[in-house]
C-alpha cells in the first residue's frame, strides 16, 4: 500500500472539526448556478436582446470561443474540474480518518470514475437519429482526470507537479509531431490530431472542434485543484492569531500560483508558441484557465475564510452541495423535456397578458432556473445530497 510522504502526512493532523470550507461549496455552487441558467437558454436570450447594442459583447461572454482566444465562459469547465480535484482532497481526508486502507479508497475511486463516465457517455447517448456513443462530456472527461489525480494524490507536491508538466508536454507532442495525413495541422480545426483520435473511438468528428483527449491535459485541472485542497487542509483557518497567519499564507500561495500559470500560458499564446484555443485543451489554454480557476478560487478563500463574510452565500452553496445531481437533471431531464415544457407554460401565460416575446422567453428562463434551485433547497432541506 503508498505511503504517505512528508508532503501528505499533515492530513493526518488536520483538524476534524472543520472538514469542509465554505469558499469550496460557494465557488462550486456559483459554477453550478452559471450552468443552470445557461441551460435554461438564458444567455442565448440575452445576447438576441442586446443584438447591436453596446451591452452586446459583455453577454458573448457567456458563449465559447469560436477558437482561438478566452471568453469567460471558456473557464467554467476547467473550473469545474479544479472544484473536483479539491472536494476530491478533503474527500480522501475524511477516509483517512475513517481508517479507510488505500486499497479502499481506490475501489471507492474507480467505482466513482465508472459513473462518471456511464453518466457522461448516457447524457449524449438518446438522440433524435437514435443511440450515440460519445466522449465529449465534462463528466466523461472528469472520469479520467478523477483517476489519474487520485493515483498521484498521495505524492509530494513537487512531484505532482511534474506529472502536469508531463501532462502538457505529452499534449503538444501528440499534435505537433503526429503526422496522420488528413490530421496533421496541430491548431486546426477538424484536422487536428484529437479528430482523427475521435473518428478512431467514435467514428465520428465534433462539428464544433471538442475532442475527446482533452482530457489528458484538463487532468491538470483536477490535479492542480487536489493540490490546493490538500494545502488548505494542511493549513486550516481560524480566529486565533495562528489560523490567521495559515490563511494569509495559503492566500499568497494560491495567488503566486495563479499568476505564475496565467503568465506561463499568455507568454505561450502572444510568443506565437501555442495559441489559447479552448475547444482542444492546448497547454496554453490549460495554463491560462488554471490560473484564473486559481485566482477565483483566492478571492473566494480570502473573503470568507479568511475575512470571515459567510453570511448570505446559502443561495450558491445549496446548489453547490448538490452540483451532480443538478448538472445531470438540466442536462438529461431538463434538456428534453423539463425547460421547454416550463418554458411553454411560461410562454403561454404571458402570451394571454400581452408580454412581448423576448421579455417572454428571458422570464421562462428564469422560472425554469427557479425551479430547479428550488428542487435543490428542498433536498438540502431534506438533508439528502447526491455523491457518485
Amino acid at each position: 500500500m503508498p505511503q504517505l510522504t512528508p508532503d501528505a502526512a499533515p492530513l493526518q493532523n488536520a483538524n476534524p472539526s472543520s472538514q469542509r470550507l465554505l469558499s469550496l461549496d460557494f465557488m462550486r455552487g456559483i459554477i453550478m448556478v452559471l450552468l443552470a441558467l445557461e441551460a435554461a437558454g438564458l444567455y442565448e436570450h440575452l445576447s438576441q436582446a442586446t443584438e447591436g447594442t453596446w451591452s452586446n459583447p459583455f453577454f458573448q461572454q457567456f458563449f465559447h470561443h469560436p477558437w482561438h482566444g478566452l471568453h469567460a465562459w471558456d473557464l467554467v469547465q476547467p473550473a469545474f474540474m479544479f472544484m473536483a480535484g479539491a472536494a476530491m482532497a478533503f474527500s480522501l481526508y475524511k477516509q483517512q480518518q475513517q481508517g479507510m486502507t488505500w486499497g479502499q479508497s481506490f475501489r471507492k475511486t474507480l467505482k466513482r470514475s465508472g459513473w462518471l463516465f456511464f453518466w457522461g457517455v448516457l447524457d449524449y447517448a438518446v438522440r433524435p437519429q437514435g443511440l450515440s456513443f460519445e466522449l465529449w462530456d465534462v463528466l466523461t472527461q472528469l472520469s479520467f482526470t478523477t483517476l489519474v489525480a487520485f493515483l498521484i494524490f498521495r505524492w509530494s507536491t513537487t512531484a505532482q507537479m511534474a506529472v502536469c508538466l508531463g501532462l502538457l508536454l505529452l499534449t503538444e507532442a501528440l499534435y505537433r509531431l503526429s503526422h496522420v495525413p488528413g490530421f496533421d495541422q496541430p491548431f486546426t480545426d477538424q484536422h487536428n490530431f484529437g479528430n482523427y483520435i475521435d473518428w478512431l473511438l467514435m467514428r465520428k468528428i465534433n462539428k464544433g472542434g471538442w475532442v475527446a483527449i482533452n482530457c489528458i491535459p484538463t487532468a491538470v485541472h483536477t490535479i492542480a485543484g487536489a493540490i490546493a485542497g490538500k494545502l488548505l487542509l494542511q493549513n486550516k483557518t481560524g480566529k486565533d492569531q495562528r489560523g490567521q497567519e495559515n490563511g494569509w499564507n495559503n492566500t499568497k500561495k494560491l495567488f503566486l500560483w495563479g499568476l505564475l500559470t496565467l503568465a506561463a500560458g499568455y507568454i505561450l499564446d502572444a510568443a506565437g508558441i501555442t495559441p489559447i484555443i479552448k475547444k482542444i485543451a492546448t497547454s496554453s489554454f490549460t495554463l491560462v484557465s488554471l490560473g484564473w480557476s486559481l485566482w477565483i478560487l483566492t478571492v473566494c478563500y480570502w473573503w470568507i475564510d479568511v475575512r470571515d463574510h459567510q453570511k448570505r452565500l446559502k443561495f450558491f452553496t445549496i446548489v453547490g452541495m448538490n452540483s451532480i445531481f443538478i448538472y445531470l437533471f438540466f442536462e438529461i431531464v431538463g434538456d428534453r423535456w423539463f425547460t421547454k415544457y416550463i418554458s411553454d407554460i411560461g410562454g403561454g401565460l404571458m402570451k394571454i397578458i400581452h408580454i412581448p416575446d423576448m421579455l417572454s422567453n428571458i422570464i421562462s428562463s428564469l422560472c425554469v432556473f427557479g425551479l430547479e434551485w428550488g428542487l435543490c433547497y428542498f433536498l438540502y432541506k431534506k438533508k439528502i445530497f447526491f455523491k457518485l
